[in-house]
């Protein structure tokens, strides 16, 4: 089976909804393929990096909002083994990013390309909107400095990339993370490992007819 995650790597619901997804995974027998699909919470450019939580005070009504959110996220991340350091993190334009996973994964490193710019801005304070960081996260990966630096510096892949933006939209993809299951069958939210598992049992029943 097929499952396609559409995802931003700023998101923490997102990385929540990865792990869980690979805890799931743990108990599940059939055979399953994983596909990284782009989605990005807020498409504005960024200027220069700023602390996350000024950039997230100003959106969700004040800095105590936001540090609230960040307190109650944080813990049911570790309730999943992940730590996040909000206190670290710095505003970022995902697209530069998606243009790296995109590139990860024509050779087949998407996996771990999303988990070094999961970890990158949420546990490790950097900027995933700049180049040069982008690509020692990439080399730091095993993938090779300079293909990446040539790709980054390029345009290559970016009308692709904002094609699949687009085209997330336009199958009523509106919040993160959304999980589409053997192309048709929808799950929304960082759901609890059972919830997966029962969904995977469940499309698995329908497509063999069953």
């Amino acid at each position: 089976m097929e499952i396609e995650i559409y995802a931003d790597v700023v998101c923490p619901w997102c990385y929540i909804g990865k792990r869980r997804l690979e805890q799931a995974l743990e108990s599940h027998d059939g055979d399953v393929t994983i596909r990284y699909r782009p989605f990005q919470l807020d498409p504005s450019p960024v200027s220069e990096p700023r602390p996350l939580v000024d950039a997230l005070a100003e959106k969700f009504g004040g800095r105590e909002r936001a540090e609230a959110m960040f307190a109650q996220v944080t813990q049911v991340a570790a309730g999943v083994g992940l730590k996040l350091d909000f206190d670290r993190a710095v505003s970022a334009n995902t697209f530069e990013a998606h243009r790296l996973v995109r590139f990860a994964e024509e050779r087949g490193r998407a996996g771990e390309m999303v988990e070094a710019l999961y970890r990158a801005h949420f546990t490790d304070g950097v900027d995933v909107g700049s180049r040069e960081a982008l690509i020692g996260l990439a080399a730091g990966i095993g993938l090779d400095e300079a293909e990446v630096r040539d790709h980054l510096e390029s345009n290559a892949g970016r009308r692709e990339l904002a094609a699949d933006l687009a085209a997330a939209h336009q199958l009523g993809v509106t919040s993160v993370p959304t999980f589409v299951l053997a192309g048709k069958y929808g799950v929304t939210g960082a759901q609890e490992p059972e919830t997966l598992l029962a969904a995977l049992a469940e499309v698995e029943r329908r497509e063999s007819g069953a």
